[in-house]
């Protein structure tokens, strides 16, 4: 963006004066300090800390340093001590030359903060040049009748010095007719003329030779010497008298050489050689004139290129002299116009290559601008791109700070390319451009980002270790150190879950491993966090959640809960010869500890002492009878009853079922039970412990009860012929409800009831009672309290 003093509605711009001579002078504020010239290299000047009443360790901390206006160095700071020291000898006529007094300006600059100090040394003049005439012998022709009291203009001598140490008096060899009066200008020099004492006789003296020697108030003084050729002429009593006394013109800078100044001309009043005028170029305010004058026309040319910048004014002295030797003189001031001839000068004091980012207000350079030109070819306008977050600041004088103008984002653009355009305010406008090139340093500002917020991962059940179960991934916009990601495993919110003994996760590049075999009848899911930690300073992090599905492989085959397999007595199914076909047997009951198709069980009669009296529903286990019993079917019954799952490739179970046809009872009776059976919620193998250590309990006093009823009725038929009396006893009947499994859908109890003495002889079986239905995954182990209250014997 622009920066300028002057501002209009479309842009702003920050436009510079260009620090002139005189207003380096002006600043009230600055410190000065005087010191001769030609000191010697390393002399100490002052102590620039103390008088700026700075602390000698602040100037090392802020980065103090000496600016100065060019680029030659003429003092140097001790940071340590704070002694402002002399670079080298200093020569105040070739730093200066005429100028007085002779200040050189420079700038304490301290960059952190940025601070400005303006200080300027005073050089003074000592005495160390002599004065010296620009020609070895001048030439005077003076007429004879000159009356006493005429003066005759003599050449000044040149004295590098100023002040006292300049040409302070002129004094010629004793002589009877001359003396010598030195005059002062208007500019403070010191100009010799010869005035006449005693008239002159040419037939008594044609010619004088006498010395001139000018001397310097220094001490000791110098002095230089020139001689004076007089030659007496003949009468012309006229001398050259110019139009004008003085003459004032500008020229332009870059004006050609040999072009035309401007013309002289002066009159002479005599006739012959005496009238005819020579114009010569009689003293200037240089060693080295830029001017020439045609002696015959008075036209004065430009013979070397003049420099605004060098030299504004000239003063040349023109003497115009006739034939008979009678001279005029007069004045001509000639102004140096300044032109557009010279290019603004940036000098870069500060640069930062690399800006951090998010650091608004940050100073990325300091810099200062100058134009040796004038007026508005000498007014400077600042400015960089538009588009680009940086500002330009004015701060000292010349000087300029390049900042931030709002937080930088390294993610955004990692590099600016920086055109820093000086323009001056001249006809033609003249520019400088200067680039620079700032990197935007990373700063720790993103946490690195997950691809996705959930992960799920599918692993089949019975995997081998160190398995490679999948991966997380994230990024991190930063760079370096701070986009490096490293991955971990965040503690689990469910304590019981053995986070650390499942899984783990590869730090560098987000592999997840499964460190055991997984077995989904012992966990179906499990979820946990995983955080991605860059390295910055401070780090940074971010979570992502990683579900883990366990799939269940067909690894369990079906197992039996009904009827009980435990290698002891078997169980024995009572079915009264007058049941009708359909007539519900018993029903097996089994889990499978799969899901989905692996647990979906199907039943199948797969061998029957009589084939086609039983049937086993497919789908629900239940073992029914095909048709309508008869005399001729054989009382005992084996039934082997295969259950399969529906798994890859498929698994099965048998279990063995005792059937005993009867007759003879009548009205059957067991009551409902007192209560209803107890629901519990326990771990598989627990249920099954339970439930073979309820059916041995149950099948061994089941034979304990057999055997003494048997013994009883023996006795019994021995002694009285009678009936049969059996007193009630306990008949277990262990009922098993699953759910979940799709193999039982119903809970089912059944009461039998064997009476004593006459009666109908009938085998009652009640209806099922109500079911209940458990909730969803769970196992229900009905244990009925109902009991059978005889026991039978079979031959």
């Amino acid at each position: 963006m622009e920066t300028a003093l002057a501002k209009t509605p479309q842009k702003r711009q920050v436009i510079f004066l260009a620090i002139l001579l005189l207003l380096w002078e002006a600043g009230s504020d600055a410190i000065r300090y005087s010191m001769p010239e030609e000191t010697e290299s390393g002399s100490f000047v002052a102590n620039l800390a103390k008088d700026l009443g700075l602390s000698v360790g602040e100037l090392a901390t802020r980065g103090a340093r000496i600016h100065y206006k060019g680029n030659k160095q003429v003092l140097q700071l001790d940071i340590e001590t704070g002694n402002l020291l002399l670079y080298g000898k200093l020569d105040r006529e070739v730093l200066c030359g005429a100028t007085d007094p002779c200040i050189l300006y420079f700038q304490l600059l301290l960059e952190n903060p940025v601070q400005f100090f303006q200080a300027d040394l005073q050089l003074t003049d000592i005495n160390d040049h002599s004065p010296q005439f620009l020609d070895k012998e001048m030439l005077l022709k003076i007429p004879e009748n000159v009356q006493p009291g005429t003066v005759f203009p003599l050449k000044i001598a040149q004295d590098l010095d100023i002040g006292i140490n300049t040409v302070q008096n002129y004094t010629i060899s004793p002589n009877s007719h001359f003396h010598v009066v030195t005059r002062n200008r208007g500019d403070g020099r010191k100009y010799p003329e010869l005035m006449l004492d005693k008239a002159l006789d040419r037939e008594e003296q044609s010619e004088l030779s006498l010395t001139l020697t000018a001397l310097d108030g220094g001490t000791p003084p110098r002095s230089g010497t020139t001689a004076v050729h007089i030659e007496v002429v003949d009468i012309n009593d006229n001398a050259p008298q110019f139009l004008q006394s003085l003459y004032e013109v500008p020229v332009p800078e870059n004006s050609p050489l040999n072009s035309l100044v401007i013309v002289v001309s002066a009159q002479d009043l005599d006739a012959g050689t005496n009238g005819n005028i020579v114009y010569t170029l009689f003293q200037g305010n240089e060693v080295t004139q830029p001017f020439v004058i045609d002696e015959i026309t008075g036209e004065i040319r430009l013979k070397k290129a003049l420099d605004f910048e060098a030299t504004r004014y000239y003063n040349v002295e023109i003497a115009g002299t006739d034939g008979g030797g009678l001279s005029g003189k007069c004045t001509v001031a000639i102004e140096v116009v300044d032109v557009n001839d010279n290019a603004p000068e940036l000098t870069m004091s500060t640069l930062t290559s690399s800006t951090p980012e998010n650091s608004p207000e940050t100073v990325v350079a300091v810099f200062s601008v100058s134009d040796p030109d004038s007026g508005d070819n000498g007014r400077m306008v600042c400015s960089i791109q538009k588009d680009l977050p940086f500002l330009l600041k004015p701060t000292f004088k010349n000087f300029y700070t390049l900042v931030t103008e709002r937080p930088l984002d390294r993610e955004s653009q990692a590099e600016y390319n920086i055109t820093i355009t000086v323009t001056d305010l001249g006809t033609p406008r003249l520019k400088t451009q200067h680039n620079i090139t700032v990197t935007v340093s990373d700063v720790n500002d993103n946490a690195p980002a997950f691809s996705q917020a959930a992960y799920t991962l599918r692993v089949r059940e019975n995997n081998s270790p160190a398995l490679h179960i999948g991966s997380v991934s994230a990024t991190d916009r930063d760079s370096g150190a701070n986009a490096q990601v490293t991955y971990s495993l965040l503690p689990p919110q469910d304590p019981q879950l053995p986070l650390a003994s499942l899984v783990s996760i590869n730090a560098d590049t987000g592999q997840l491993f499964a460190l055991r075999s997984l077995d989904f009848e012992a966990l179906r899911a499990f979820e946990f966090r995983v955080g991605a930690a860059d390295r910055g300073s401070p780090a940074l992090s971010s979570q992502a959640l990683v579900r883990v599905l366990v799939v269940d492989d067909n690894d369990n085959a079906p197992f039996v809960l009904y009827p009980l397999q435990n290698g002891s007595a078997p169980c024995t199914e009572l079915v009264p010869r007058a049941a009708e076909a359909g007539y519900l047997v018993t029903k097996v009951v089994a889990v499978d500890g799969d899901s989905g198709q692996n647990a979906w069980l199907s039943y199948q009669l797969l061998k029957a002492t009589e084939p086609g009296l039983f049937g086993v529903w497919a789908h629900s286990g239940e073992v029914r009878t095909a048709r309508l019993l008869s005399e001729r079917d054989a009382v005992k019954h084996r039934l082997v009853v295969l259950v399969k799952d529906n798994g890859e490739p498929p698994l099965s179970a048998s279990v063995t079922l005792h059937v005993l046809l009867v007759d003879g009872f009548s009205q059957p009776y067991l009551p409902l039970p007192d209560a209803a059976a107890a629901e519990a919620r326990a771990d598989p193998l627990t249920v099954y412990l339970v439930v073979a250590l309820a059916s041995v309990s149950s099948l061994f006093l089941f034979s304990v009860l057999v055997f003494v009823a048997v013994r009883l009725c023996r006795r019994s038929r021995a002694a009285s012929a009678g009936g049969c009396s059996v007193g009630e006893g306990p008949f277990p009947g262990h009922l098993v409800d699953v759910s979940g499994a799709g193999t039982l859908s119903h809970s089912y109890q059944y009461e039998v009831c064997l009476t004593e003495g006459p009666g109908s002889n009938e085998f009652k079986f009640l209806k099922p009672i109500i079911p209940k239905f458990p909730p969803h995954g769970a196992v229900e182990e009905i244990e009925g309290k109902a009991t059978f209250r005889n026991s039978f014997g079979f031959n």
